[in-house]
């Protein structure tokens, strides 16, 4: 039996047709397609960067104590136990400091929101004005700051108007995280139309009311990529919290397992249990709004 290859259909001059020209070109430029190793290579190295770490967490907080000294790290659990998650909870004061951790990040998560759309909006709408430009460009700077480095005085600060405590440490969150929400609500503010506002105040609605009801809805996605910036930034800090909160009661998760970490310092699977208990819910919170991020970020940058 003889096979035949369908020819592409041709024109009555014998000249295949535009479409049909493009059709062959695609399909013979992927074949034509090279494999881009280096660049796997770099994702897969990333990827066992994270994975790695992640998998040896999961299952030393799984053994028993004589497990976890055995001297293998990759070895599944055998048995399961729960023992290193038990004496975590009663060693770390889980409920309370987990209490307390997730009181902070919603404080800096809705003031950074709310105080960056408010300075995001200003600036965009009287940016030919120096005063607003400059502004961003003060703040754009004030990225470059770390913490460390102005540890000291903000220690002193607080501590002379007694934030130093856990709201303190939610405010500071909310001040170095300005300057790059900012920085993102611009960029999609100044890409909504202004017609749209001076339809709004023609029909008698005053600054405020266009800002609530009309741009801050708009600004959802964005508000949702900075919110989960926000979220991640604080629940994660170590260095802010132990150095401005003076009451160790009421340090945050990542504080109270360094100052619990002497008490079971050889006892690995209590560690890592707690380290997975103080990871999960950053873990869970990204993978649900990691679409959100990628979106929100895209966004900006495309507008």
């Amino acid at each position: 039996m003889s096979t035949q290859i369908p020819l592409a259909p041709t024109t009555s001059t014998g000249r295949m047709t535009p479409s049909n020209a493009d059709a062959v070109r695609v399909r013979s430029g992927a074949r034509g397609e090279r494999f881009n190793w280096p660049l796997t290579v770099i994702l897969v190295i990333g990827s066992l960067a994270v994975l790695i770490p992640l998998y040896v967490t999961l299952t030393m907080a799984f053994k028993t104590s004589a497990q976890a000294v055995d001297g293998n790290a990759f070895t599944l659990p055998a048995p399961f136990s729960i023992d290193g998650f038990v004496q975590a909870w009663t060693l770390t004061d889980f409920p309370r400091s987990f209490a307390i951790s997730v009181g902070v990040s919603a404080i800096s998560v809705a003031g950074s929101i709310i105080l960056s759309a408010f300075a995001a909006f200003a600036i965009s709408r009287n940016w030919n004005r120096r005063f607003f430009r400059w502004s961003f460009y003060y703040l754009l700077a004030a990225i470059f700051l770390p913490f460390p480095v102005l540890a000291l005085s903000q220690v002193k600060l607080t501590g002379l108007v007694h934030l130093d405590n856990p709201v303190g440490v939610a405010l500071l969150h909310i001040m170095f995280q300005l300057g790059f929400s900012v920085l993102l609500f611009t960029a999609f503010l100044r890409s909504i139309p202004d017609e749209l506002e001076e339809s709004a105040r023609l029909d008698g609605a005053s600054t405020g009311q266009v800002f609530w009801q009309l741009i801050f809805p708009l600004l959802a996605p964005m508000s949702a990529t900075v919110g989960i910036f926000a979220f991640l930034a604080s629940w994660n800090d170590f260095v802010m919290p132990s150095l401005i909160t003076s009451n160790p009661a009421l340090q945050t998760l990542p504080v109270l397992q360094q100052i619990f970490q002497t008490q079971f310092s050889n006892n690995y699977n209590v560690s890592f249990a707690s380290y997975l208990m103080a990871m999960a819910p950053a873990i869970i919170v990204y993978l649900v709004t990691q679409r959100w991020v990628m979106a929100g970020v895209t966004q900006g940058a495309i507008k």
